[in-house]
């Protein structure tokens, strides 16, 4: 039997907070056309996904203004649903003038560690300027009988 067929795809919500945020422009002052950087993030995740102390790190493009997109690699180490383990995520993203981020989470294959083997699932948040603590939604699958 495939583990497709001996799987439940599970909903869970939460919120996370950013504790850390570390910008670094790439593209030199001055220069014209979209601005790049970097972005080294520290959040904590409550809720269905318990993980405090995330490693995210984000490519951003700034198209103009303070508008553009982004895409990142975050490790998460906790639980999901109360199984343990660690895991990482594929995040790609956009924000507007006014502050707001919307973004889509998406589980790297093969990362889950410990009771998160076989860990496969997507989710995303939309973040609102001045937000604290930042709604999140996550859709995942877990191998049965593990």
């Amino acid at each position: 039997m495939d583990q497709a067929s001996t799987a439940h795809t599970h909903q869970l919500t939460g919120t996370f907070s950013s504790a850390d945020w570390q910008e670094r422009a790439l593209t030199p002052e001055g220069a014209e056309g979209p601005r790049l950087a970097q972005a080294t993030v520290t959040n904590h995740f409550s809720g269905g996904v318990e993980a405090a102390d995330t490693f995210c790190h984000y490519a951003i493009v700034y198209t103009h203004g303070q508008v553009g997109s982004f895409t990142g690699l975050e490790s998460l180490t906790g639980t999901v649903d109360g199984r343990a383990g660690s895991f990482a995520l594929e995040e790609r993203g956009s924000f507007t003038e006014d502050g707001s981020v919307t973004c889509e989470l998406t589980v790297v294959p093969g990362s889950g560690t410990g009771e998160l083997a076989g860990l496969t699932g997507a989710g995303g948040f939309v973040y609102r300027a001045g937000t604290k603590d930042v709604p999140y939604t996550f859709g995942y699958t877990l191998p049965e009988g593990d």
